[in-house]
This record gives structure tokens, sequence and C-alpha cells, in this order.
């Protein structure tokens, strides 16, 4: 039996669940000063989404509950691999200058309540209502199978990724070293969902357009590149290398490092997408100088 909750696309369901369950774990995560379940809810919470609205579909049409069922396989693989992570390293240096103020914290859950709903959205729709009355297509069609291969090529890349950085970084700490041979991940790979697509299927592109949007702008690439290079640079941990690793290697457009290195900085700036607030120059940005390198 299908479930009509507040409106026939889920939209404010799904939003109301996210804001109490990101809010629940803020409250936890802000009273004991602690990082331990931050990451763990923002995957958790696509799972929940996932099963609240398939459950409420009352449909059992294959493609609904492929694409609700990778999305869970999806987010509990991730939240258990975040989980696992924190507990190993004690703490998330993102929060550092943020976990003892309110609105600071609070700043950051908000962000993710965004980027959950978001990104939720392309299987939230699929499952409502207003897209299940429909008649659809029987499952196997082309864009069925190309949303099956994307998923479990990107599922697999970040599997591996994470697993590779993971290891690389518990032999090698407070070393300076530099991983140099990783795994590119696409996030939205994930993302895609294959289907008949009606109207409010097509809003549903704000969510991969939110979370690229979110790495390149605000919490990705702005908070890692310039301020990492820039933390290597004032402690010494092999800059050279890092700066070299820098030249050779693309910043989000998988290229070769031969090649990528004779690429002139006009076109590492515009087409391939190295903004140049992603890069450090130890002339405009380092605070104090260069101290003797650690090798």
């Amino acid at each position: 039996m299908v479930v009509h909750a507040l409106d026939n696309y889920y939209l404010a369901i799904t939003l109301l669940i996210t804001v109490g369950y990101q809010l629940f774990f803020f409250a936890i995560a802000f009273s004991f000063k602690f990082d331990k379940l931050t990451d763990f809810a923002g995957g958790t919470n696509f799972a929940v989404l996932a099963i609240i609205t398939l459950s409420f579909s009352g449909n059992d049409n294959a493609r609904q509950i492929v694409a609700s069922l990778f999305i869970m396989i999806w987010a509990l693989r991730l939240s258990g691999f975040l989980l696992f992570r924190i507990l190993k390293t004690g703490k998330d240096d993102r929060f550092d200058d943020k976990r003892d103020k309110f609105f600071p914290f609070l700043g950051f859950w908000v962000f993710q309540m965004i980027w959950v709903w978001t990104v939720s959205l392309p299987v939230t729709v699929l499952n409502s209502p207003n897209v299940t009355k429909y008649p659809q297509h029987s499952f196997g069609t082309g864009r069925d199978i190309a949303g099956i291969v994307l998923y479990s090529i990107g599922l697999f890349m970040e599997t591996v990724s994470d697993a590779q950085k993971y290891r690389f970084k518990s032999k090698n700490q407070e070393r300076g070293a530099l991983a140099i041979y990783m795994i590119c991940v696409s996030p939205a790979a994930d993302g895609y969902v294959g289907g008949q697509a009606y109207n409010a299927l097509y809003a549903t592109i704000l969510g991969p357009f939110f979370l690229t949007i979110l790495l390149m702008f605000v919490s990705g690439l702005p908070l890692q590149e310039r301020p990492g290079a820039k933390k290597r640079y004032e402690k010494g941990i092999n800059w050279e290398g890092y700066a070299n690793y820098l030249n050779r290697t693309s910043i989000l457009i998988p290229f070769p490092p031969q090649i990528y290195e004779r690429v002139p900085v006009m076109l590492k700036r515009t087409i391939f997408l190295e903004f140049p607030f992603y890069v450090f120059d130890p002339a405009k940005h380092a605070e104090q100088p260069k101290p003797q390198e650690e090798v």
C-alpha cells in the first residue's frame, strides 16, 4: 500500500527526517565534544531515506528496488569505513576550530543536511507516488544497464581508493611521504539512477550539482589543497617533493602526470579546473619562512 506523507514527491517528509536525524547526532557530538559520529550520521542518513521512501512507495518495480539498494549499499559501506577510520584516528582535524563553538559546528551539520537531502533526491522522487503511479518500462533498459555499470565502477574505485589511502597513511605517519599512485574517484558515478524520466526527475539533478559545488568551492578542495600545501611548506614536510607532485598531478580530471607537468599554467587554471584559489604560492601565502625540510 502506498503511503502519502505530506506531499506526493516525499520531499517534505525526507527533509524533516534528515533535519531531525542530523540534529540528534549534532546534539551528541556537541555535548560530548567528539567527532566519532559526524560522518557516520551523514552516511547512514542516505540509507534511512532510501529504506523509508521504498517502504512508503509500496512498489515492487525492480528499478525502484535496485536504485534504493544501491544507495543503501553505498551509504553503509561509506559510513562504516568512516566510522572505522575515526575510531582509529581519534579525532577529525576539520573540527579543531569548531568543536567547541555552537554555531560554527552547527553550520557543518546544516551543510550535511543539505548534502544528504539533495543527493538523495533521485531515489526519493523515483520512489514517490507521483512517479510510481505511471506505467514504467520493464527493468533492463539501456539506461538501467548504464546506471548499474557506472555505479559498480564508482563503488569499486571509491572502495579501493579509501583502502589505499588508509593503508598508506597508517604506514607513513609523520614522514611527509606522498601517495603518487592512487585511483581517482568520480563521486557523480554513485548518484546515477536509471529509469523512465518524468518532469520531476529532471529536478533531481540538483543533487549532483550541489555536491559538485560543495566539493569544488566550499568544503572539499578549498579546505584541502591550499591549506594542505601551506602546512607542508611551513612545517618543512617534504615540500620539494610535494610541489613536484602538485605540478605533475591534475587536481580533478584524470590525466597522465608525464604529460600534465608540461601543460601550460593557463590551461591548468582553466580547462583542467586547477583554479587559482586552490594553489599555494609561498611568496604570497606563507606566514612564516620554510624551515629545514624533513625527509
